[in-house]
């Protein structure tokens, strides 16, 4: 689709003659990125990443499975890393077994940067700092942070305070570490100012009817290509009227 993509020694190029027909089309997911080997995308709020066997769903590896194989039956999507359900945007998936398995492999040497934007309740006092914890889980999958060392997994996230007013503050968050709801937690109970929309974890209020929290950037190395790729999107508006106007509006 770019007509000066520059083409290097060793990579796969195809074509077809049917391009109205691999046209993407999608309300949960907008397609970003693709390549032979990857594909990235931004996610809506309310799709989950992939499936699970207890319940059918249309999700995020399905769809983009669904996609490739108008090209090819034999092709298929893996999955990468996730982002929760109700979490919105960037999003990485393989298109190759070799792809999947070299990053999978190599993640923490791979992925330079994830950051995240979130609206939190209440005015943040540090305005930037590093959140270090240990994360357990209850026998009710639910996520819970720990000063007491090797008491779960490390969990390590630095933020940044972006805005804050009318009772909220716009912050960015980025991982040293992936793990489940960790973003979520580490606001709620190391910084005690939980998401806006996130009842889980003691948020008050739901103005915008959704959980607060975005992907917003994805930076890491090409597992074939080696190339430096890098992915950014727009605070969403609806977190930024929340801040400005104490409201949902974007003026």
């Amino acid at each position: 689709t770019q007509y000066n993509f520059e083409l290097r020694p060793g990579m796969l190029v195809q074509m077809s003659k049917n391009h109205h027909q691999k046209e993407f089309k999608s309300q949960q997911i907008k397609l970003i990125y693709e390549d032979a080997y990857l594909i990235v995308v931004d996610k809506r709020e309310g799709v989950a990443a992939v499936g699970s066997e207890k319940k059918r769903e249309r999700t995020v590896l399905s769809i983009l499975d669904d996609y490739v194989k108008r090209s090819s039956k034999q092709r298929c999507i893996y999955g990468v890393h996730r982002l929760d359900r109700d979490t919105s945007g960037l999003m990485m998936m393989a298109k190759t077994m070799q792809a999947k398995e070299i990053l999978q492999h190599n993640w923490n040497n791979m992925v330079i940067s994830r950051n995240y934007v979130a609206v939190v309740e209440g005015v943040v006092e540090q305005k930037s700092g590093v959140i270090r914890s240990w994360l357990n889980e209850t026998s009710q999958y639910e996520v819970y942070s720990t000063q007491e060392e090797g008491n779960g997994q490390l969990a390590i996230t630095r933020y940044n305070v972006l805005d804050a007013g009318h009772g909220y503050s716009l912050v960015e968050f980025s991982l040293d570490t992936g793990r489940k709801n960790q973003i979520r937690v580490h606001a709620a109970q190391e910084l005690k100012h939980p998401i806006v929309g996130d009842r889980k974890y003691g948020a008050a209020s739901s103005p915008i009817h959704r959980l607060a929290l975005h992907a917003r950037t994805l930076r890491f190395a090409h597992p074939i290509t080696r190339e430096d790729m890098n992915f950014e999107l727009p605070i969403p508006s609806r977190f930024a009227g929340l801040v400005k106007y104490g409201t949902n509006k974007n003026k």
